[in-house]
């Protein structure tokens, strides 16, 4: 199954409002503190295997939330055994960085945003060689800083130190997403002395991205934002058409963040039009 890229990978604008500084990172708890431990049932070293296949499938449903609940609660589960593999790091991250983006409840998603800071930084700690771990880090912490905005100051610098490492690490991870990601941070975020914000870098890595996986509609629609903040409309709109031709057959293929990208494309295509 090809790793959902999530939504909130488009929705770091908010990050452009920033208040009184509060630390990204904190000593996480004991991972079997995350989440709801007592309303979990605790697995064997013998069943861990199952219940991570378990957890796959129930998050293959996307978009039916009440199935990648229970996905993000057997990753938890997983996780929780002693000696537990990369993947229940990996799966838990991923499914709350998906349930935070797909939550209308305010207070769920900064309890969610928090659960996801959590298990990856126990996921880089634990497995500090797999750049994945370190990336799924950096999106939680741009989560974190959306919904916990006391968080957002140190939350950019933190994110953006994070993703160069996945750049320099693993360039090709989740369709260059490390140049995706970092692109889109510098292109919605405040510029110096505020913030990181930089359309004209961003560029860059927008480029980068697309040059890599050109058939990849985020990567389209990332750097056709790019192109826009940087006077280049024509060529923005031309990317951004490409971008929704690119997720429309996604969406055909069965992909399930694709009509996501969809309506992301057409917000971006309005604000040139």
């Amino acid at each position: 199954m090809i790793p959902p890229v999530l939504r909130r990978i488009c929705c770091i604008g908010a990050l452009s409002v920033l208040v009184a500084c509060t630390s990204a990172l904190k000593e996480p708890p004991p991972v079997t503190e995350i989440g709801a431990p007592g309303a979990q049932r605790s697995v064997e070293a013998s069943d861990l295997d199952e219940t991570l296949a378990r957890a796959e499938i129930e998050f293959g449903k996307m978009p039916d939330i009440a199935a990648v609940e229970r996905a993000q609660g057997l990753f938890f589960e997983a996780a929780r055994v002693e000696g537990a593999p990369v993947g229940a790091y990996l799966g838990a991250a991923k499914a709350t960085a998906w349930l935070i983006e797909h939550t209308d409840d305010s207070a769920r998603r900064k309890e969610l945003a928090v659960q996801g800071v959590q298990i990856g930084q126990w996921c880089r700690k634990l497995h500090p060689s797999v750049p994945e771990c370190t990336y799924r880090l950096a999106l939680a912490v741009g989560q974190q800083a959306r919904e916990r905005t006391s968080t957002a100051t140190d939350g950019l610098d933190v994110m953006v130190e994070l993703l160069e490492e996945v750049i320099a690490e693993a360039p090709e991870l989740d369709f260059a997403g490390g140049q995706r990601v970092l692109a889109l941070v510098l292109v919605r975020a405040p510029g110096w002395p505020t913030g990181p914000g930089d359309p004209e870098y961003a560029l860059e890595f927008a480029e980068a991205a697309v040059k890599a996986f050109p058939d990849y509609p985020p990567n389209q629609l990332v750097l056709g934002e790019a192109l826009r903040d940087n006077d280049r409309r024509d060529e923005a709109k031309n990317t951004l058409e490409r971008g929704v031709e690119l997720a429309r057959a996604s969406l055909a293929a069965g992909e399930p963040e694709a009509a996501d990208w969809i309506t992301q494309a057409e917000e971006a295509l309005s604000k040139i039009r």
